[in-house]
């Protein structure tokens, strides 16, 4: 299942080369490449990863001693801690005490076999104090259970508002960075039902009260074994049989801190693929409508045959590997090992036959704390290997909430003056050069144009021309990599992020609904006027999506993708049970006023009216206060190019008439109620709105062509004049 990579090529000193295996090695690990970097200067150092391990963990400490003050400081949770690491103590030391009453039995059995008289009133008292372990066990076992289930709640809430912060902070250069998501992905939750904080918390326990039970066990072990003979013979052969086994063991693969893997198998992605394209709720229509179920079948089926038992998810196919066995001598060596014990009181047997049944117990005695002793030792090595990397999982859980934003924020405040917003925004690109992050391509090339205060400008052009870019620019979503863009006649990199996205509102062509209540979603226009339902519904009303809201069985408390799904038994609807009673959900789903679907089901262009209304909630409605200067509108139906609509299909150009209905309607709205406010709208129309702009901006493939006025460039004869007249005989 794993194979390693053996050789290498030289390499000139001081430069890495990652085919040099004295730099990195290769493991095949089923389907799976693992590589590892290695230092040659640290393997000539005995215990070295070991040594760099637990620097690592001293690095994280810090962090470590920082959770435990922030727990403590959650309402009542240091309360529970205390009590939870009191159990967990308590529970420690229960092995050690009833492993004392082993050795008061022991005695019993010794007296008995010297006096052939048994202290009853000793035996009650060992019989009761076994008992009461017992039940000390079970009940410290369920005050456990019962201590960390609120702590673990608490601790969840507390770090999921402390991740939210972190995430939500991020901007869209720095949250795209896959490095990025990775760290925010460790940090969010390494479980279903627990956190980073509280696993940290378990895993700190259990290896210290691990540590405090080997050595209750041991000191025990030996006060009760000094006196009986071949007791300590008897003890170092049990237990050395349990340092073999765990020294046997294979070493985990990840010895260093720096690995990457990947897989290059077809087959296993393309199952992956497959399979998520069933999982994915998204594409049931398109895979019921078009009869791929049987294809999708076979071919998910002939890619898990040819791939086999290697596939399997990393981590999984990571464990597998770390726990095969190997033929080591200390594995072989561990079985006759095993037997030693046997054989040294057999021997003794014979030359005392008396002291058998006291031999005997001792064996008994010993067998039974070599196998506590052996699963103690397994987990306590186990859990300390993992601990540092728990340790580093608590520091990065820190460290999210000062990973830095790839758009600095500016210092200087803005407008200087609000009053100015009122007569728009001054716009000016001077060469502006922007790609998108890996893109070899730019996707705006020394653009350079001016937009007077108030005045409107269309960009029109094919898909991929940069309209969108601009904007996006203009809003910092992005920085551009070349020259400058000016607001006011002041770089825009020296603003104050937050008043710059104050004073504009953007629609985006990619627009997304939140996963909340379509009050929310509009009402989220505006941040600080979230909560005000007048104004939420007057921008409702602007938007066109007021009527259609109010049909709604909820209204505008309607969820439109509830992020809380209901549950259901395991018996699928339609069916029958056991008995052949028919599964019917219908009683139960009305009695708990619970919906068949779980989102409202709205049209396109009415999704696209809640997206303008929450546009128009920041843009039309602030407050008597002007806040906002500038509008950008990316128009949704961009997808639709108008050099491929006319030449196509008929089908087409009739969806591009109506959503030329659609824009006519909300561009009349816009510019009615703009008043003059400094607009830039990126569409593909060619009629109203480019015949009313002030500045039209013709793009194609990422440099400004043609601009000026809708006249001036129909004089021009451009491929401004070219793309109108086409678009014009379309609807004839």
């Amino acid at each position: 299942m794993a194979k390693r990579k053996r050789g290498g090529r030289s390499t000139a000193p001081g430069r890495f080369d990652p085919e040099d295996v004295r730099n990195v090695k290769h493991t095949r690990i089923g389907v799976w490449d693992l590589y590892e970097e290695k230092h040659p200067e640290l393997a000539r150092i005995p215990g070295s990863s070991r040594l760099e391990t637990v620097l690592q963990m001293s690095h994280s400490i810090p962090y470590v001693w920082q959770m435990i003050k922030d727990i403590t400081s959650i309402p009542r949770c240091w309360i529970f801690l205390s009590f939870y690491m009191i159990a967990e103590i308590v529970a420690a030391l229960i092995p050690a005490i009833s492993l004392w009453y082993s050795g008061q039995l022991l005695q019993l059995v010794e007296i008995a076999v010297e006096k052939r008289d048994v202290d009853k009133q000793l035996l009650l008292h060992v019989a009761a104090g076994r008992i009461a372990c017992t039940i000390a066990s079970r009940l410290l076992q369920y005050a456990r259970g019962r201590l960390a289930l609120p702590l673990n709640m608490r601790i969840k809430q507390y770090y999921s508002t402390h991740i939210y912060h972190s995430m939500a902070r991020l901007d869209v250069p720095t949250y795209e960075d896959p490095a990025v998501q990775r760290q925010l992905e460790a940090a969010w939750s390494t479980s279903w039902n627990s956190s980073v904080a509280w696993e940290t918390i378990q895993m700190t326990s259990t290896v210290f009260t691990i540590a405090l039970r080997l050595i209750s066990q041991l000191s025990v072990l030996f006060a009760v074994l000094r006196d009986q003979r071949d007791g300590p013979l008897l003890a170092v052969l049990s237990f050395s049989q349990s340092v073999f086994q765990w020294y046997s063991m294979k070493r985990s693969v990840f010895n260093t801190s720096v690995w990457a893997a990947t897989t290059k198998n077809t087959d296993y992605v393309r199952m992956q693929g497959l399979k998520q394209v069933i999982n994915d709720a998204s594409h049931r229509k398109e895979v019921v409508a078009g009869n791929m179920s049987e294809y999708m079948t076979s071919q998910f089926r002939d890619s898990t045959s040819r791939v086999g038992d290697d596939a399997g998810d990393f981590h999984e196919m990571r464990r597998l590997y770390a726990v095969r066995d190997r033929l080591t001598f200390a594995s072989i060596l561990k079985e006759p090992l095993r037997e030693l014990p046997q054989i040294v009181f057999t021997l003794r047997a014979v030359q005392y036959p008396a002291s058998i049944p006291l031999s005997l117990a001792s064996l008994t005695l010993i067998n039974q704390a070599s196998s506590s002793f052996s699963s103690s030792l397994f987990q306590f090595f186990g859990e300390s290997f993992s601990l540092a990397e728990q340790y580093s999982s608590v520091r990065k859980l820190y460290e999210i909430a000062h990973i830095p934003n790839r758009i600095l924020d500016g210092k200087e405040p803005f407008p200087e003056n609000s009053r100015t917003l009122d007569s728009g925004i001054l716009i000016e690109f001077r060469n502006v050069s922007f790609k998108y992050t890996d893109a070899e391509k730019y996707a705006l090339h020394n653009v350079s144009f001016k937009l007077n205060p108030g005045q409107l400008c269309v960009i029109v052009g094919v898909n991929g021309s940069g309209k969108s870019t601009i904007l996006k620019l203009i809003a910092r979503i992005y920085d551009p990599l070349e020259g400058e863009i000016l607001l006011d006649g002041r770089d825009i990199r020296t603003l104050k992020l937050v008043d710059l996205r104050r004073a504009m509102s953007m629609l985006f062509q990619d627009y997304t609904h939140f996963p909340l209540s379509i009050k929310e979603n509009i009402g989220l226009g505006d941040p600080t006027h979230a909560l005000d339902d007048d104004k939420i519904r007057e921008a409702a009303r602007l938007g066109g999506a007021e009527e259609f809201v109010n049909r709604l069985p909820d209204g505008f408390d309607t969820y439109l993708d509830r992020p809380v799904h209901d549950y259901y038994s395991s018996l699928p609807e339609g069916t029958t049970s056991l008995f052949g009673r028919p599964v019917d959900y219908s009683h139960v789903r009305g009695a708990g006023r619970m919906q068949s679907t779980s989102s409202a089901t709205l049209s396109g262009g009415q999704m696209q009216r809640l997206a303008v209304s929450r546009t128009f909630m920041r843009s039309l409605i602030s407050g008597s206060e002007p806040s906002v200067g500038l509008l950008l509108f990316d128009e949704p139906s961009a997808s639709l190019d108008p050099t491929a609509e006319h030449g196509e299909s008929v089908c087409i150009a009739f969806v591009y008439m109506l959503f030329l209905i659609h824009i006519q309607d909300l561009f009349e709205r816009l510019r009615a109620l703009r008043g003059n406010k400094t607009m830039v709208f990126s569409s593909h129309r060619f009629g109203n709105l480019t015949r009313h702009a002030d500045l039209i901006l013709y793009m194609n493939d990422s440099v400004i062509e043609e601009e000026g006025t809708h006249d001036e460039l129909l004089k021009k004869g451009g491929h401004y004049a070219k793309i109108w007249n086409l678009q014009a005989k379309a609807f004839l």
